[in-house]
């Protein structure tokens, strides 16, 4: 087992390059079976998501090479239709676009449930509705996900019930399966659901409208590519909240400003200094900040993966403030951790923080019960004097890149201990 040790109060300043997207990575390498062929991908993050990836493709007979930490050679042509042990799918939520992309190529597939952030119910239905559509016979028990289309897979007009992320990516991949036109409605507009599509596109699929409600998917016959996976936004506003929460100065470097808009806005409500540049944005903080209100939206409203941290900068600022999460049903339960570190937060119902900004904050032992919470944990544990100790860190494994040496540079006193045999 490991932990962080954080000795906090120290200003951030620096440099820092951001990866690539988390949320897009493992839904490219997973697609990469319906082309058939070899693909180069390139800005890889190197994170546990991505090794249990790849690790699920080595299983069902993809040839991987690994060139560097950021990118893989993957020659998909020999995959079979094998059943992958449940105790990799269960690793990460990311595993149930495999069941999209063997609907693609096999027009069969049985897999266990996807594994991942527990943020309350995390329903696969509208997953299921577009195989349906698509004309497979699909269901879950919960704990299989079987889809199957013994006369090929055929375009539809796809309807969502909700805006759906993984559902979206799913339908999109198995579409790229099917004969004929699919149109995905109230499709989510996220930037991974764009570059999933520039990639398709790249490896000769025939996709337009991503990043609008409406999605057109012409099926037909893939290839091979080499591809550049665009930067991550939720690393990049990661390492912005934890500039402003230091009241330090840092430069992110590798980033697409548009995608973090959101971000930039509601830090610039609470007073902090955002100079945007073309592929970067400087980031620093006065020693006063002022609360702010956040209510959670998909994309191009503000992000839910970001409000864990906002929650830790609207702790430090002055005023009340509120957070108001449209996404998840549970996605609060960082708040017991930080208010051992002495925040004050009332939850109203399961969605709804008030947060009563001005106390300051005192090391603790704390855990990381979610990705976005550790990496909140982690903000707070830097902006506090003292000592704190963050356990259950392989949460933040599995979706940042280096963490402890980024952070290093940038100036932390961090170290990331094994105490499994002290």
């Amino acid at each position: 087992m490991e932990k962080l040790i954080i000795d906090g109060g120290r200003p951030l300043n620096g440099r820092i390059k951001v990866d690539g997207m988390k949320n897009v990575a493992s839904a490219v390498l997973f697609a990469s079976i319906v082309t058939r062929g070899v693909c180069t991908i390139e800005n890889l993050p190197n994170i546990k998501e991505v090794s249990v990836t790849l690790d699920i493709l080595r299983t069902i007979g993809a040839k991987v090479s690994v060139i560097d930490e950021s990118t893989v050679v993957l020659d998909t042509s020999s995959v079979e239709n094998v059943h992958v042990p449940e105790e990799l799918i269960s690793k990460i939520r990311a595993s149930y676009y495999l069941a999209g992309a063997m609907l693609a190529r096999f027009k069969e597939t049985e897999m266990g449930f996807p594994g991942g952030c527990d943020f309350g119910k995390r329903p696969i239905d509208q997953h299921i509705k577009a195989f349906r559509a698509l004309g497979a016979e699909a269901y879950t028990d919960g704990e299989h996900i079987s889809a199957r289309a013994p006369h090929g897979l055929t375009g539809a007009e796809i309807y969502f019930d909700c805006v759906t992320v993984g559902g979206t990516i799913n339908a999109m991949i198995a579409a790229v399966g099917a004969e004929g036109m699919t149109v995905i409605n109230n499709a989510a507009r996220e930037p991974h659901i764009v570059d999933l599509a520039n990639f398709l596109n790249t490896c000769g699929a025939h996709i337009s409208g991503a990043g609008t409600s409406v999605i057109k998917v012409r099926g037909g016959e893939l290839h091979g590519c080499t591809y550049d996976i665009i930067p991550d936004m939720l690393e990049a506003g990661t390492y912005m909240v934890a500039a402003a929460a230091t009241h330090g100065s840092v430069y992110i470097d590798g980033i697409i400003p548009k995608h973090i808009s959101s971000i930039s806005k509601k830090l610039m409500e609470m007073g902090v200094n955002i100079t945007e540049f073309d592929d970067g944005v400087l980031v620093s903080a006065p020693n006063e900040l002022k609360s702010t209100n956040i209510e959670t939206m998909p994309y191009p409203g503000f992000p839910t993966d970001m409000q864990p941290l906002m929650a830790v900068l609207m702790c430090l600022a002055k005023g009340v403030g509120s957070i108001n999460e449209t996404i998840y049903d549970d996605r609060f339960r960082y708040v017991e951790e930080l208010k051992r570190m002495g925040a004050h937060i009332n939850l109203l119902g399961s969605r709804r923080a008030e947060i009563i900004g001005g106390y300051p904050l005192t090391p603790a032992a704390v855990r990381a019960v979610d990705l976005r919470a550790g990496a909140a944990m982690t903000v707070a544990a830097l902006a506090t004097p003292g000592r704190t100790e963050i356990d259950d860190i392989y949460h933040l494994e599995r979706g940042y890149s280096d963490l402890v040496g980024k952070l290093k540079s940038l100036g932390a006193s961090i170290k990331k201990i094994d105490y499994t045999n002290l």
